[in-house]
């Protein structure tokens, strides 16, 4: 007889149950959490002064809160429900924070993205470090929007799995971490500015205790009438209460606040990074010296000997307008830096130690942050009280050997150094030793006409010591030392810009100070290849029996040098001593008759005229180097679809690996009986996953009752298997009575392969594995594509924290066979209690 098979249907009540309602008493705590986060999250004000925050704040809290409920709902698992979270969080971040830089205001760009990634990992720094109103960088309001959408999602998330299963003050207050934190943080990462801190401080406590006091578990009443009443006096004692505390706050919220001197913030304590281009370059002032100060005391120097120069900064980089010290952007490992540093400062690595010296300096004149120095200092230490109240301002580049003192220097300040000299080496030394391997700050825009001297004054020397002392020579004996002074005879422009090293080369004498030469002879060393700096510092002169010398402006000084390998920064010195300039003797003609001389005639045709066009064809070059430019429509749908495919298909990979890998262990390992009893607990983990409602806690009997009654009352019971010559073909019988799917004989087949002592044969782990695989593919094929969708996105194992109560089914009697529990394996569902 042919039986009338009917195609598989999804149930209409088989996708209802993929879901399941949010519970009503969960919503008061959710937006009580809501409410206190509002209150942290208003602190930032004055981090950003004005209200746009609040936008990317509250759209924290309502993405978050919005995918913690939507994961109870669709009974998402932990990490599945973290993983929808994290999509919406980039789905909606865009919009929330970053406007303006949004495609059509509101759709994601991978700008965006890329900011609300930054923003969560940097953007704590950056509010800290950056001075307020902080407006910069773009993704700087994804600190409060991140900050309550994961304060949100992790409060719904307990509120709804764990603190609705048993409610207690201690779980209550476990909540409060997240908004306490976030209240904390609009404190300290705010400024000394308090806003409405009383008012705040005291709302958000009375709020608390009272929602703790309030949602806590209550004994049953006595009758309904007393239990109205006391809801009505709870409600009446609430409302008193909190309008008390808010009045009590703002009052003597003002009273009772800490002084702006006294308040503790981290902008306060944390400094940012010294940056040495917020200063003026150091060799941009070098004339300041010579002109303004010449004469005046600038620092007095104790403990120096003959031959002495003293340090002030050295700076790498160039831009074509200045030598300047490297920005944090342009710090490379060989730089190291600024840092913060106590009375200890360690030595490069790239010197050869030669003498020591012990000096203190005190300042007069001197009014700058760069402190003067000698040599590479080991121990700096401030010896009085007006320098001392700074010491926590002091920064140093072992690598260059330069202090900052980022309050700056002023008179009365004095400190002594213990320094560590360069050892000098003879150029003989040098003969044979290339220059070192240094990355430094790039040089940029250099003169043609410094390129083009650099070969010249370099000449056929071979090895890098002769083509640097043969520079410094031609620099030294072919120029003229002037400082612009009035009284010198030919004018001398200050600077060192492009502008200024064309000028030096291209006038009839090589005319400048050690400002020129200095950078003239740094830009060359640099065009060879040979990492070289600009050092300056003052050279004063110092007698055998001086104890003390007094520097005054005259004594600045700036020279160069170059790191060899193994050695250290060799000095060079190319500014000349020669001060008697020639004066032009090119006499002025006169005025005489000349024979008159027929002139060629004059041709109109331009220079350009006279060569002949030569047509090529460049076609193929100009697409060659045309570089591909991914068009504005894919970077569009990457970001836009690629990403959430990415994420969705990528979590899709990972349960799967973890299930397949869930499957193998307990098909493949341990004996037979423990094979057995694993496919019922892969069978019941897979119920679950469907959204099948599956007791943690009874016998197998009793799981499998409570399944097959699911089954009947959501129209899946009747769904049977034909076996083909092909393999079993899943159909639904219309006509077929409600037992298709029979989960109770897998049960007892599996209690009989545990408890009955014998050895259970291949083919029996076999057939189990074959039923509870057969009967959850059965149950799979008639429910809904939604449903197997979400299914695939849970995880269960026999170790879940939560338990389900078993609802109309009586529980099993404790075994009597200390044999048979003897028996029972770790992770069999049921066992406990067979």
């Amino acid at each position: 007889m042919t039986e009338t098979l009917a195609p598989v249907q999804p149930a209409a009540p088989a996708a209802q149950a993929a879901t399941r309602a949010f519970p009503s008493q969960v919503w008061p705590d959710i937006a009580i959490l809501s409410i206190l986060s509002l209150l942290g999250v208003i602190g930032y004000e004055t981090s950003f002064g004005d209200h746009n925050f609040l936008i990317a704040g509250v759209g924290g809290l309502v993405v978050g809160t919005a995918f913690g409920v939507l994961g109870y709902m669709l009974r998402l698992g932990i990490v599945t429900n973290v993983l929808a979270a994290l999509l919406g969080y980039f789905l909606f971040g865009s919009v929330l924070t970053m406007p303006a830089q949004s495609l059509l205001g509101f759709v994601p760009s991978l700008e965006t993205l890329a900011g609300l990634a930054l923003g969560a990992v940097w953007g704590w720094a950056d509010i800290v470090t950056l001075q307020t109103p902080v407006e910069a960088p773009y993704y700087i309001p994804v600190v409060p929007y991140f900050a309550t959408w994961l304060v949100a999602l992790v409060g719904t998330m307990l509120a709804s799995r764990w603190l609705a299963v048993r409610r207690s003050p201690a779980r209550a207050s476990v909540l409060l971490i997240g908004p306490a934190l976030l209240f904390l943080s609009g404190i300290l990462l705010g400024t000394d500015e308090t806003y409405f801190a009383g008012v705040r401080g005291v709302a958000f406590a009375v709020i608390a205790l009272i929602w703790l006091g309030w949602r806590r578990s209550a004994a049953p009443s006595a009758s309904d009438s007393g239990a109205r009443r006391l809801r009505r006096r709870k409600l009446t004692g609430t409302g008193m209460l909190v309008i008390g505390a808010v009045l009590v706050g703002a009052l003597a919220g003002t009273a009772l606040a800490p002084t702006q001197p006294d308040r503790f913030v981290l902008r306060e304590e944390i400094t940012p990074p010294f940056d040495p281009l917020a200063f003026p370059s150091p060799l941009a002032g070098f004339r300041s010296y010579t002109k303004d100060l010449a004469d005046t005391p600038i620092f007095t120097a104790t403990g120096l000997e003959p031959g002495d120069v003293i340090r002030l900064a050295s700076m790498d980089s160039y831009d074509g307008r200045l030598w300047n010290v490297a920005g944090p952007d342009e710090m490379t490992s060989s730089d190291g830096g600024f840092s913060l540093v106590g009375e200890t400062l360690k030595l490069p690595s790239l010197m050869r130690a030669g003498g020591e010296r012990t000096a203190e300096i005190e300042i007069s004149g001197y009014d700058d942050v760069w402190l003067p120095g000698v040599g590479y200092p080991t121990r700096l230490t401030f010896e009085n009280s007006a320098s001392a109240d700074n010491a926590g301002d002091l920064r140093y580049n072992s690598a260059t050997g330069t202090a900052v003192l980022t309050s700056g220097a002023s008179e009365g300040y004095r400190y002594s150094i213990d320094s560590t000299l360069q050892k000098g080496v003879d150029d003989d030394d040098l003969i044979e030793t290339p220059t070192a391997q240094v990355d430094l700050a790039p040089v940029e825009n250099t003169p043609d006409v410094v390129v083009a001297k650099a070969q010249e004054f370099a000449g056929t020397a071979e090895t890098p010591i002769e083509q640097l002392r043969a520079i410094e020579t031609a620099l030294k004996t072919q120029g003229f030392l002037s400082h612009g002074l009035a009284s010198d005879a030919v004018p001398s422009r200050a600077g060192h810009g492009a502008d200024r090293m064309i000028e030096l080369f291209t006038r009839s004498q090589m005319i400048g100070d050690e400002e020129q030469y200095a950078s003239a002879m740094a830009l060359m060393a640099r065009h060879l290849g040979y990492p070289s700096r600009v050092v300056m510092g003052f050279a004063p002169e110092i007698g055998d029996d001086d104890d003390s010398v007094e520097v005054v402006g005259d004594d600045v000084t700036a020279w160069v040098e170059v790191a060899f390998d193994g050695v250290g920064w060799v000095p060079f010195h190319p500014t000349p001593d020669e001060t008697d300039i020639p004066q032009d003797q090119t006499p002025k003609p006169k005025t005489e008759p000349q024979p008159q001389v027929r002139q060629p005639p004059r041709s109109d045709n331009e220079d350009e005229d006279l060569l002949t066009a030569v047509e090529i064809d460049d076609s193929d070059d100009e697409k060659k180097e045309q570089p591909f430019v991914i068009p504005l429509w894919a970077w569009f749908t990457a970001g836009v679809v690629g990403i959430p495919l990415l994420l969705f298909f990528g979590a899709m990979l990972v349960f799967a690996l973890l299930k397949a890998r869930r499957r193998s262990r307990r098909r493949n390992r341990g004996s037979g009986d423990r094979r057995v009893a694993g496919a019922w607990d892969e069978m019941t983990d897979e119920f679950a996953e469907l959204g099948f409602d599956v007791p943690r806690i009874g016998s197998r009997r009793q799981v499998a009752a409570a399944i097959e009654q699911q089954l009947h009352e959501q129209g899946l019971g009747d769904v049977r298997a034909v076996h083909s010559d092909t393999g079993p073909v899943r159909v639904v019988r219309t006509d077929a009575p409600a037992s298709g799917i029979r989960v109770m004989p897998l049960a007892d087949a599996t209690d009989r392969a545990v408890f009955d002592g014998q050895e259970v044969d291949e083919a029996v782990v076999e057939q189990s594995w074959a039923e509870a695989l057969e009967s959850v593919g059965l149950a799979r094929a008639a429910s809904g594509r939604l449903r197997r969708l979400f299914s695939r996105f849970r995880i269960r194992s026999k170790r879940d924290w939560a338990k389900v109560d078993i609802s109309g089914v009586k529980p099993a009697k404790p075994a009597k066979s200390a044999k048979s529990a003897t028996r029972v394996q770790p992770g069999e569902a049921g066992a406990a209690t067979s």
